[in-house]
């Protein structure tokens, strides 16, 4: 196994400011709960980065601004370049994030800068002096979010729209500042230039097919979620963006489908199977898979008994078959039981369930063990050594040894330490505690969270440089390593 690797409202009173004839900015461009803290500090002025700044009226001293590199909108997956200008000499600042979903829910994060002797601050040179993450993270203001409703994970639910990042720059480091001195707001997509997004209500389907700009033919990629439910589409339609046709594949609790995943039918991810391996704009000849946590053990069931599966990654997934029984062509398979006395309580009182299922390895749970010797296709087992959830990295090492043992082709494995089960696409903020369906309770997923946030980067970049390579695609890649 292989180790992973403002203005300043000087000399003018906000009634004067209110008087002047700005001309109003779009309500869809901001966050609702902020649209009078904008309009009352005039309008955005854009450059090839995207700034807002406050104007100091009465002032002869430059104004501070906030830039933004690529500029004003990005792709969630895309990193972003922070710069302050127009500050003092070695000047302390706060600078904020928050972001509400579309639940009306806020996640927040702050830290605490000082420009240099310039009057300048580029995050990707100075260090945060503390608040939710400390030292050289360009990045740290996206990922160290918290929700303000304890236990809440983000989620997007609709890819058609952005998320819009409130940043704001306050004067000093007192932990309540109340001086702001500039504010943007920036748009992150899902939905990547000339993306195409297709509803799929085709047999017994219920998907959706992302399709990247250009003619074609793309390799394919299924996207299958965990033991949540519902259709979730936000990865695929950022992989699409990469080069990729995903299928984000709904299995139970979407439409008309069954409402529970008490019993599940391969025959029905079969079908999704042949569905976009026959899509004129696929490449084949076969189709790649990816899979989270109860999506991972459905991912490999599928390249063990179904044809035309190339490449499989699966994400802190399971070498069992788990929380469903699985039919096919007449063959049961059982789920893995599990031993609720295993269910240890944390002092906060939340569920850690992670020694809750029984060994796989062993009669007569064995009849769940998931038949990977079977499977044609190449794997990557993408693992957090501190998954709560399940023991994913005894699952990837077994898979391993049966893979081995049978003649096929050794896997890649890619572990990484002090992250836990939700590895996401990079920048969404770490999970550590949330509900799980399953379990009916709220449950620690572990993972500490700047280790977990630069595994989600990689990661992200490990994936795609798996599926480039196995479904044929024209693209090169070379990730980095952590």
């Amino acid at each position: 196994m292989s180790l992973m690797r403002s203005p300043r409202l000087l000399g003018k009173g906000l009634a004067d400011l209110a008087k002047f004839p700005w001309p109003p900015i779009p309500r869809n461009r901001v966050p609702q709960a902020f649209p009078r803290l904008i309009s009352s500090k005039g309008p955005p002025t854009f450059c090839r980065s995207f700034c807002v700044s406050s104007k100091q009226a009465a002032s002869s001293s430059m104004a501070v601004t906030v830039n933004l590199t690529p500029g004003r909108r990005s792709l969630w997956d895309e990193p972003v370049a922070i710069a302050v200008h127009g500050l003092a000499p070695a000047q302390r600042v706060t600078l904020r994030a928050s972001l509400g979903d579309e639940k009306g829910e806020f996640f927040r994060s702050s830290a605490r800068y000082e420009a240099d002797a310039g009057g300048q601050l580029d995050l990707a040179r100075a260090p945060s002096l503390g608040g939710s993450y400390s030292g050289v993270e360009p990045m740290g203001l996206f990922w160290s979010m918290k929700p303000d409703k304890p236990y809440w994970r983000l989620v997007k639910r609709d890819v058609q729209t952005p998320f819009l990042v409130d940043l704001e720059v306050y004067e000093g480091h007192d932990p309540q500042p109340t001086q702001r001195l500039a504010q943007v707001v920036h748009e992150r997509s899902f939905l990547g230039p000339g993306v195409k997004r297709i509803p799929v209500r085709e047999g017994n389907l219920r998907a959706t097919l992302f399709l990247p700009p250009g003619s074609g033919p793309f390799p394919g990629i299924i996207d299958i979620f965990g033991a949540g439910g519902g259709l979730f589409e936000y990865r695929a339609s950022l992989l699409a963006g990469h080069g990729f046709a995903v299928l984000a594949l709904a299995y139970y609790a979407y439409e008309d489908l069954p409402k529970d995943m008490k019993e599940l039918h391969l025959e029905y991810f079969e079908e999704a199977v042949q569905y976009l391996k026959n899509h004129s704009q696929v490449k084949g000849p076969g189709v790649g898979l990816l899979g989270f946590s109860k999506g991972g053990d459905l991912c490999l069931s599928m390249a063990s008994h179904l044809k035309d599966i190339t490449a499989t990654v699966t994400i802190n997934g399971s070498v069992a078959n788990v929380g469903s029984v699985l039919h096919y062509k007449g063959v049961t398979i059982p789920p893995l039981k599990s031993d609720p006395k295993r269910i240890k309580m944390t002092e906060d009182g939340f569920a850690d369930i992670v020694d809750a299922l029984k060994n796989p390895l062993e009669e007569p749970n064995r009849k769940s063990l998931i038949p990977i010797e079977k499977a044609e296709s190449c794997f990557m087992f993408l693992v957090g050594l501190d998954d709560h959830n399940w023991k994913s990295e005894f699952y990837a090492s077994e898979a391993a040894k049966l893979l081995e043992a049978h003649g096929k082709k050794k896997p890649e494995i890619i572990c990484y330490p002090a992250t836990g089960h939700y590895i996401e696409p990079p920048y969404f903020p770490v999970c550590p505690v949330s509900f799980h369906a399953l379990v009916g309770t709220n449950v620690i997923w572990g993972g500490e969270v700047r280790a977990h946030s630069m595994a989600q980067i990689d990661a992200w970049k490990q994936l795609q440089a798996f599926f480039h390579k196995h479904l044929g695609s024209d693209l090169i890649t070379h990730p980095p390593k952590l």
